[in-house]
């Protein structure tokens, strides 16, 4: 441990919350250095990065939709864990050369948030992927416990702190205390999902199919949990099912509203659920303390209101709530001593 702790002093160690939409990177005493989606151009029918390796993040993501057939544009995380080992490893190298710079010899440590219903299989994964990346040891942190030290919830205390982190592939929900999780649930439903029930929609209202970047677009300009005091609109572009010709039409924040009713109630759902689950000394801690909101899914207009009128108690849309769960391991990986019995390593790197 001593011999690790030393090389620390010279590598750039790093928090990772390796998401299904993007990958935040955080550097101890330097914060969020690299913010990109999780995506990745290789060639079709292989797993060769386009552009010499460089092909991933912001460059890949603005192929999605647009390539050719020889090439694919593919984002290796589904529903919060790996799908595509071999691409998952290439993007990680990416980012953690791009960090790491030119220390080719002296491999980072390396804290990593995961889905708190990840399997043994898809921690395994996680590792592997990390490793032949480049990591010197690897540390797995739940993302529920990320995200409340990041937002700055008094974890660590005899006190419920709950937080609902709404990212691309997962939710989790959790009541956290003494430095450990309660009650979690971790549900497989997300903003991807409100992106395909926006071109679900699209689809059944005015045969039109459009990409899920319209759709995300959609959900951002216009989305909306609860009734808004003026109502919007949009223009949005797609290809028409039945003549096959491009084609455009307007859609209003009330039917976008509609048609994301359903994965809106599924985390509903899950939030009562966990409730219902709690402890009531730490049931009565969370009518002071109320419920924190992160992820991108905590941006939508009105979620807050909806479901603090679901579950009666305050909801808050933490600070910066997309970097929140980054920021969470940043603090791990600053206190890798103190927090080391909360977090899980491969045993061999013990």
């Amino acid at each position: 441990m001593l011999f690790d702790g030393l090389l620390g002093l010279f590598s750039v160690d790093m928090g990772i919350d390796l998401g299904t939409c993007n990958t935040l990177v955080c550097v101890k005493g330097e914060g969020i250095v690299l913010n990109e989606p999780s995506v990745v151009a290789v060639r079709k029918g292989t797993n060769q990065v386009l552009q010499n390796g460089n092909a991933v993040g912001l460059v890949a993501k603005e192929m999605l939709g647009k390539t050719p057939g020889s090439i694919t544009a593919i984002r290796p995380l589904k529903d919060g864990v790996i799908a595509d080992f071999d691409i998952t490893e290439a993007m990680l190298g990416y980012f953690i050369r791009k960090v790491h710079g030119g220390r080719r010899f002296l491999r980072p440590r390396v804290v990593i948030s995961v889905p708190s219903g990840i399997t043994a299989v898809e921690k395994r994964a996680v590792y592997g992927s990390a490793e032949r990346a480049g990591a010197r040891r690897v540390y797995l942190v739940q993302e529920p416990m990320a995200a409340g030290i990041g937002a700055g919830l008094p974890i660590a205390e005899a006190r419920a702190s709950m937080i609902v982190d709404i990212g691309g592939g997962t939710t989790e929900v959790a009541i956290m205390s003494l430095a450990d999780i309660s009650v979690s649930e971790s549900l497989r439903v997300a903003g991807d999902d409100l992106d395909e029930a926006i071109m679900a929609h699209m689809k059944r209202t005015y045969n039109m199919q459009i990409g899920p970047q319209s759709a995300e677009n959609l959900k951002i300009e216009i989305g909306s949990a609860a009734q808004l005091e003026s109502e919007l609109t949009m223009e949005v572009r797609g290809r028409d099912m039945i003549s096959g010709l491009p084609r455009k039409t307007v859609v209003t924040s009330q039917e976008i509203r509609e048609a994301l009713r359903e994965p809106i109630s599924a985390v509903l759902d899950a939030v009562t659920h966990t409730l219902e689950r709690c402890e009531p000394e730490l049931a009565a801690d969370l009518v002071d303390t109320g419920i924190h909101l992160c992820g991108g899914g905590a941006l939508l207009r009105g979620l807050d209101r909806v479901m603090a009128e679901a579950t009666g108690l305050t909801v808050k849309v933490v600070d910066d709530p997309l970097s929140c769960v980054a920021r969470g391991t940043a603090v791990y990986l600053d206190n890798l001593t103190d927090w080391r019995n909360t977090m899980e390593t491969d045993h061999e790197n013990m």
